[in-house]
């Protein structure tokens, strides 16, 4: 093993802790490398991250450890500091509310879309048309079930899957992980409204943990169980809250529940962002900069806290007494009579001889008495400069613009909020398209497989269609319509939206999903209103190209022979 030497060929003494080598106390030459020539102390190091030399980097000695490590063991903690600031922080709530509502909004509208050209590897039947016969009938199907009145789909019966769904995302974005259980109620069916028995419950993170909080093994990780190849095979879950003191029995008590059945119908989604290879739990939004928020918010308190003290005692009297006079005046003989003159000349001058103006009270005080006042040096003059740019670092790390989270844009223009809109928004659809393929599409495929399996989808399935099981990708490939993204300037972006479809860059099926629009609805919206105005003799607007555009819904007539 070759041993770090200085000039001479003797060799430093042992590194220390930290791995900062220490040089000989009897030569005190320069650190170098085994066969090579003495260089200036430092200068050894191949990159300036690796130096240990210098201020910055002299004490910075983070350890390498596994996702799991650097996550599990201290995930409670970082878990409850961004709960509390979520709950207690306004600009924290904020951007979180922001996301929220523009990724899942108020509704997620299932957009299925089948596919049928793998499909029809299995039977030639299956194509374009049997694909939107199979849709209309998949999408009607989830509208009631999901939109139930009665809350079927859930567990407790409180919300409805777009709620369950929203839900599901505000646990991602704060305890960095949502976690759904399915389960399965045969015994609902037939009762009250309730038409399938697939229902889900969205849980606390927080309950997933090793049993007994005991430390991470090679096949438990944070309640995530494990095969050799690092496949998730079960979920150990605890059966109410570590802090329920009503719930105290059953907090100490954990169910296991497999990710999968036999029969392939998964009981376990859970959904987090992967950082690193091998992570088996999320991390939330604000981690990377949860010290920053937090020390932004106790500014604003103290900010606050200073700016109302100052208003308190911003007004004063002077009087000709100081403090040491006082102190004189009542030690010595007659001190009391001496101040309870003046206090009687103090009392006679405000009360008998008032001044008057208009009939308004014009303040009066004692001879030698003057009013002067503090002026408030709170907020500091950079304090909304500096507020604003500590902002602007928590909006990057969550993925909005600055504007988007204060709310504020008296200084932004045309331009410049177009173009924050538009990175936020690869971000915020990033973000959407994750949770629709990690959450979203997986609550559906679950309800799928059961409707599938039931018949209620024979009519429209082909003879020689494969079970669900077999091509379940296929069957439950599908979108989702969520939020609009909205215009800056309307006029000019709807032009553009219409010249892209003029030129074939974009269709109507694009340009309505943007919008959040099913491209469908608005054609046949479109038949109706051209309709409408025909049977009241209103001209037909522009859009419709000023033609007597024929009725939609009728079917074209059949050609007659000659």
């Amino acid at each position: 093993m070759s041993l770090l030497v200085d000039s001479t060929g003797k060799p430093f003494a042992d590194l220390p802790v930290g791995g900062r080598a220490r040089a000989d106390s009897g030569s005190g030459a320069p650190l170098a490398i085994p066969g090579s020539v003495a260089q200036p102390y430092g200068s050894a190091y191949p990159y300036e991250a690796s130096r240990v030399d210098t201020p910055e980097m002299g004490n910075w000695y983070p350890v390498i450890r596994s996702p799991d490590s650097e996550i599990n063991y201290w995930r409670d903690r970082m878990v409850a500091r961004a709960r509390d600031l979520a709950r207690n922080d306004g600009w924290a709530s904020g951007g979180i509310t922001r996301i929220l509502d523009n990724t899942v909004g108020a509704h997620l509208r299932l957009s299925s879309n089948p596919d049928w050209q793998y499909l029809r590897l299995f039977s030639k039947k299956f194509d374009a048309v049997w694909a939107d016969e199979f849709r209309k009938a998949v999408e009607a199907l989830w509208r009631v079930y999901s939109e139930d009145l009665g809350h079927w789909n859930d567990v407790s019966r409180q919300l409805t899957a777009s709620q369950q769904m929203r839900l599901a995302l505000r646990h991602k974005l704060i305890d960095g992980e949502d976690l759904i259980v399915n389960h399965w109620f045969p015994d609902r069916i037939g009762r009250g409204a309730a038409q399938y028995a697939t229902a889900f419950l969205v849980v606390d993170p927080d309950r997933l943990s090793n049993p007994f909080q005991m430390v991470d093994t090679k096949y438990l990780r944070g309640g995530v169980e494990v095969d050799d190849d690092g496949v998730p095979i079960a979920y150990h879950i605890r059966k109410a809250h570590q802090n329920d003191t009503y719930n105290a029995p059953q907090s100490m008590e954990w169910e296991r529940v497999v990710r999968e059945d036999d029969d392939g119908w998964r009981r376990v989604i859970h959904d987090f962002e992967r950082d690193r290879a091998g992570q088996n739990r999320g991390i939330g939004i604000f981690t990377p900069v949860l010290s920053h928020t937090k020390m932004l918010a106790r500014y604003y308190g103290v900010e606050l806290q200073a700016a109302t003290v100052a208003t308190i005692f911003g007004t004063y009297v002077t009087s000709p007494y100081d403090p040491a006079m006082i102190e004189a005046a009542m030690d010595s003989d007659g001190g009391e009579q001496e101040m309870g003159y003046y206090q009687e000349l103090r009392a006679d001058w405000a009360k008998e001889r008032p001044a008057m103006l208009n009939g308004v009270r014009v303040p009066t005080l004692a001879p030698g008495e003057e009013i002067k006042q503090v002026a408030a040096a709170h907020p500091h003059s950079g304090f909304g400069e500096f507020a604003h740019e500590m902002l602007r670092s928590i909006a990057a790390a969550l993925g909005v613009s600055a504007e988007q989270i204060t709310q504020d844009w008296s200084k932004t223009n045309y331009s410049s909020a177009r173009a924050a809109l538009l990175e936020s928004w690869k971000t915020l659809n990033r973000r959407s398209a994750e949770f629709k393929i990690g959450t979203a599409t997986p609550m559906f495929a679950t309800w799928l497989q059961e409707v599938m399996e039931r018949g209620d989808l024979r009519s429209v399935l082909p003879n020689g269609a494969p079970e669900f099981i077999e091509a379940s990708t296929a069957y439950a490939r599908c979108g989702w319509l969520g939020v609009a993204r909205g215009w800056v300037d309307p006029v000019k972006e709807r032009q553009g939206a219409a010249l892209g479809m003029d030129i074939g860059l974009s269709t109507l099926r694009d340009e309505a999903a943007e919008q959040g629009r099913d491209w469908e609805e608005v054609i046949a919206q479109r038949a109706i209103e051209i309709r409408t105005f025909k049977e009241h003799g209103i001209p037909l607007p522009d859009w419709t190209g000023g033609k007597d555009a024929s009725d939609a819904s009728d079917p074209p007539e059949e050609p007659q022979p000659q």
